[in-house]
């Protein structure tokens, strides 16, 4: 059985001391590939780093939401030229906009349309983190197909609800589900990842946050987990662990036009 965790944060300080024995772990646990997001362009040279020294690591570059305080007039530039400069890149991201935290939505919105330009002009996918502010991305990805054509990407640890699920569906989204799917009061979250199509699924531990049932006590999550989450897909849509797996190691991908190992 081979796995994808499409969205991992390995550069964090949490994960230095013992790297190598968590790329271990992840691969006993099947995990054949992994995408690794960005906070910001400065975050590069760790990212990669870390993907020369684990081959089956592809990454991302972009800007988060919350750190849109860095934008500066050269960011777009910068963060064009690190996408092209590494065959790693698969996506843009993550970027998007957070309405939980930050009061400097006009920012979050301006900076999130520099950066949907920028994987438009590369034909790059993009990470999308979205909190607390759907239905405003629904909004601002309709206004950019409307202008600039159709983009492709995926909402990333997906919080929403089905009928905000199906905003985004209907815009040509993938839906990655993290460990809060594995979360007892997730109701809304399990409900979506039940009515997803399968063709538009993904897994992911955006760790070393969200650590799933079993394992939410657990101070640091891992790539390994993203076994978890499959399982608990798998549970709710009454599919055998094997063709999640199948599915979302297959959408994955498609979408970030990755390749699996050989037997």
């Amino acid at each position: 059985m081979q796995l994808i965790d499409t969205h991992v944060h390995l550069n964090f300080e949490n994960f230095a001391p013992d790297l190598d024995q968590v790329a271990e772990q992840w691969r006993s646990a099947g995990v054949v590939r992994l995408v690794h997001s960005c906070v910001e362009p400065a975050e590069f040279d760790s990212i990669r780093a870390i993907a020369d020294r684990f081959p089956e690591l592809s990454f991302a570059v972009g800007l988060h939401p919350l750190d849109v305080e860095k934008w500066t007039p050269q960011s777009a530039q910068q963060i064009l030229q690190l996408a092209q400069s590494d065959r790693r890149v698969v996506a843009i991201g993550e970027l998007g906009l957070d309405f939980f935290k930050s009061d400097r939505q006009a920012l979050q919105e301006a900076v999130f349309w520099e950066q949907l330009l920028i994987a438009h002009q590369l034909s790059l996918p993009v990470i999308i983190h979205c909190r607390d502010a759907a239905a405003r991305m629904a909004e601002c990805l309709r206004e950019f197909k409307s202008q600039h054509g159709s983009i492709q990407g995926v909402m990333h640890c997906w919080s929403g609800t089905p009928e905000e699920t199906q905003w985004f569906l209907d815009l040509g989204f993938y839906i990655s589900f993290s460990g809060i799917v594995t979360f007892k009061k997730a109701e809304a979250v399990q409900a979506a990842a039940q009515m997803v199509p399968s063709d538009r699924l993904l897994i992911e531990t955006d760790c070393p946050f969200l650590a799933p049932v079993p394992k939410r006590g657990e101070s640091r999550n891992q790539p390994a987990y993203v076994r978890y989450v499959a399982e608990q897909v798998a549970k709710l849509r009454g599919m055998p662990l094997e063709e999640v797996a199948t599915q979302t190691t297959s959408n994955a991908c498609r979408l970030f036009g990755l390749s699996l190992p050989a037997d």
